[in-house]
């Protein structure tokens, strides 16, 4: 590639930027304007075991997979809610805000063990085709297994709570 050409498209590109600029003193200080910054509702308070679970799910190295962001959308549109795409722990906060029923957690934890089924699926297709890396493998299995045990006890230990219920009577 030509020095010259690369003169013309950097030229080129800051034309483009300072015709795009939207601020009065024409710069383009995009500082502080972060994407996955959220709003209000991402300040609200979660139930208890919301900040414990989005540790361990989101962090392979506990969870033993990875959920992207597309797969936590996923398993909210399977169970009719809609999540705007974040930040992928604020996902699963907004996912589990307002959780009053125990058929909710057992909806959305069946989908999040669908799609941990299919990555220990995909591992042990590898440990199979790769023998040597088998160990590791069966680490992530080990790994996922315990997080789908760990559903079942939040939803065994979880209390519903009723709408209706008056939290303090007058």
């Amino acid at each position: 590639m030509n020095p010259h050409d690369i003169d013309e498209l950097k030229a080129e590109f800051d034309k483009f930027a300072r015709e795009q600029c939207t601020s009065e003193d024409g710069s383009c200080d995009t500082q502080g304007q972060d994407p996955d910054r959220g709003d209000e509702t991402d300040d609200e308070p979660v139930p208890a075991f919301v900040d414990d679970l989005a540790d361990k799910l989101l962090a392979p190295s506990k969870s033993g997979i990875y959920l992207s962001r597309i797969d936590i959308k996923r398993v909210a549109e399977a169970i009719d809610e809609s999540l705007p795409i974040k930040e992928r722990k604020k996902m699963i906060k907004a996912l589990f805000r307002h959780t009053t029923s125990r058929d909710y957690l057992r909806r959305a934890f069946d989908e999040f063990n669908k799609h941990i089924n299919g990555r220990i699926l995909i591992y042990r297709e590898l440990s199979d085709a790769f023998p040597a890396s088998k160990g590791i493998f069966d680490t992530n299995i080990s790994k996922a297994e315990k997080i789908q045990k760990m559903f079942e006890q939040i939803v065994l230990d979880f209390e519903e709570i009723d709408p209706t219920a008056e939290p303090m009577p007058i």
